[in-house]
This record gives structure tokens, C-alpha cells and sequence, in this order.
């Protein structure tokens, strides 16, 4: 199993390094012709592509109707994209059923997924098995008290399902170690150094370490009970970099409601955001392994029946702002699943 933890330090570092070959020029040939050190033209042409480039947007989004069944077969002219309310010109408009999906598979292995964490592993790993494609590719980390890498990008389910074998819960109490809230263990942070468990510190490290660079269609998958204790990020940055990423979060909310007894519940409420706001969806297993296994198939199912909308923005500022996003179908009660916005580039 490999196995990578991201100090918290990865969250702070991120000069980029420059290539030491671009920092020297070699000397000229004697017998090379003059070199003018003129200003060049400007190339309007060139200039004109790459501001074309950096305002391309992709929408993915899924269409249901009145009864919660998936609708696969919509063209162009039933669709509108608005950005900050503004009808968009549409470039192109794709059903996105056989495309390359890169996945993130988010494993929580606190305290509190004592008693969950093998239903997780066993249909995690039948849904990995049944999802991945020739040209698809996932990576799995786990989170607790620290964010482990568990495996990196790879196309073998059997490698992501002998990485998802091997988790183990780890609490501030020590691996293996089951913790009752605010003695000493499981997801509340003790006495000393912060422990806890590190939901949105995870968020934001998969999406920027590991989602930020790939293209096309990509989704994350948290297997949790949405409880967040001690993460140096706050929802709202962890939000904000699967938004920059393009990247939809799905959430399958998955824990042993005894564990918290009288301390209540409230994962709930914090997934439904991250969700709704990158175009995913919230799903409620409880600790029911069908009901689980029926929330992988209901996934799957939503990521193989997608379509990508693509439109150059009629807003040209590049002010880094966020930008609204809806999606409209024609259709009796049609409904559209997408993320909520977008961030134009910065100048």
C-alpha cells in the first residue's frame, strides 16, 4: 500500500519552482548575425487565442425528471446555460456517457467509522471494480488526525481495493483506538496538539494536489459522517478550490448513529453545501449497507449519463471573480444538477 501524508505544511508552501535552465541565456556564436534586441510586433492573432482559451468554460450536469429518473437523451436546443444571468452562446454541447472520469475516492477513518468502515471498503471497492473504464483513473486517500494518500492515480481496481483493504481507523487515541467525543478520542479534539478529523483540509488537498491539474470530467466521492474537527481550512475555501478545480463532490453520509449518543448529529448540513455547491448530491446510507450500495449505483449511474456544455463568457474581465451558473432544460418538471458558479481567471 503506498501511503503519502500531507503535513499540514502542504497546505501553506506553494512557491512554484523554477526550471534553472530558464535562468541563464547561452552565449552567441561569433559567426552568428546580428541579433536585434528591437521590441517584437505584437501578434493580434496570437493574443486574440489565448484570451479565447482562458474564458472557455465547461459545465457537467445531469437532467432528472419529475420522478427522480435520469434523462439521457436532450440536444442543444433544449438547454441554456446562464452565467450571472446572462444567456451564454453555446460552442458545443456533449452527452458525456463514455468519457475518461478521473475520480477521487475520500476514505474517513476516524473514530466515529469504527463500526462502518468495513461496509465502506467492501462496496467501495465493487463500485470501483463496475466504474472504472480503459481510460479512467483514481486515486484514494483517507482523513482522520492526519490526510493520508492511500493510493495514487491508477487504473487497477484492484489496486485501489487492496489500498481500501488496508485502511485503518485512527484516532487521537491511536490507531484502532474507538473514541467517545470530548474523552480523550474520536473526532473531538484533545488536550496538546489539535487532533480530530481533517474532512476539509482533505477537500482542498485533493482537489488542489491531485484533481487541479487532470481535464476533462472529474468527481470526488467522501464516504462520511461529515463531521469536521480541527482542519486548518474552513468549508468555504474547501468549497472554493473543488470550484476552481471543476470538480463535483458526492457525498455518501455513512456512520454508526450510537457512537455519538447524546452529543446529536450534524454532518448533514455541511455536506449538503459542499454538494450542492459543485454540482453533486447528498446521500443518506445511515449504517444500511444497501442502502449504500444502492448510492454507488445511483452515482455511477449520474456520472455515465452527463452532459458538458461549452461556451466562451461574454463577461471578458479577467478579475479572478466568481461567476453564477444555471442551467436550464426544456421539459415538464425537468430538474438540472450543476455546480452553482465558477471562478474567471485571474488578470
Amino acid at each position: 500500500m503506498m501511503s503519502v501524508r500531507w503535513g499540514i505544511a502542504a497546505l501553506l508552501l506553494g512557491l512554484p519552482v523554477l526550471p534553472t535552465a530558464g535562468w541563464a541565456q547561452l552565449a552567441p556564436s561569433p559567426d552568428a548575425p546580428p541579433v536585434s534586441h528591437a521590441p517584437a510586433a505584437p501578434e493580434e492573432e496570437s493574443v486574440a487565442t489565448i484570451k479565447l482559451e482562458v474564458s472557455l468554460v465547461n459545465v457537467f450536469f445531469t437532467v432528472k425528471a419529475k420522478d427522480g429518473t435520469l434523462v439521457p437523451h436532450l440536444n442543444k436546443d433544449d438547454c441554456a446555460v446562464l452565467e450571472d444571468k446572462e444567456p451564454q452562446k453555446l460552442k458545443s454541447f456533449v452527452a458525456e456517457t463514455n468519457q475518461p472520469l478521473t475520480l477521487g475516492i475520500l476514505l474517513d477513518t476516524s473514530g466515529s467509522q469504527q463500526n462502518v468502515l468495513p461496509l465502506e471498503q467492501d462496496a467501495g471497492s465493487h463500485f470501483l471494480e463496475r466504474v472504472l473504464k480503459q481510460k479512467d483513473e483514481a486515486f484514494l486517500l483517507s482523513f482522520d488526525v492526519d490526510v493520508d494518500l492511500l493510493q495514487d492515480f491508477t487504473n487497477s481496481p484492484r489496486l485501489l481495493s487492496r489500498a481500501m483493504s488496508k485502511a485503518e481507523i485512527n484516532t487521537a487515541g491511536g490507531n484502532g483506538a474507538g473514541g467517545i467525543p470530548g474523552a480523550g478520542g474520536g473526532t473531538i479534539p484533545t488536550h496538546g496538539t489539535p487532533k480530530g478529523t481533517l474532512l476539509y483540509d482533505a477537500v482542498y488537498l485533493a482537489s488542489n494536489e491531485k484533481l487541479n491539474q487532470e481535464t476533462g470530467r472529474k468527481a470526488m466521492i467522501l464516504l462520511t459522517d461529515g463531521e469536521d474537527q480541527g482542519s486548518r481550512i474552513k468549508i468555504g475555501e474547501a468549497i472554493a478550490a473543488a470550484q476552481r478545480s471543476n470538480v463535483i463532490v458526492y457525498v455518501i453520509l455513512i456512520a454508526d448513529r450510537g457512537f455519538y449518543g447524546g452529543w446529536g448529529y450534524s454532518g448533514f448540513s455541511a455536506m449538503k453545501k459542499m454538494t450542492e455547491e459543485t454540482g453533486g448530491r447528498l446521500i443518506d446510507v445511515g449504517n444500511n449497507g444497501k442502502k449504500l450500495e444502492a448510492a454507488f449505483q445511483q452515482i455511477e449511474d449520474e456520472l455515465r449519463t452527463q452532459y458538458v456544455a461549452t461556451y466562451t463568457s461574454s463577461n471578458t474581465k479577467l478579475d479572478g471573480t466568481f461567476r453564477k451558473l444555471s442551467v436550464e432544460c426544456r421539459g415538464d418538471g425537468l430538474k438540472v444538477q450543476t455546480r452553482k458558479g465558477y471562478f474567471a481567471p485571474a488578470p
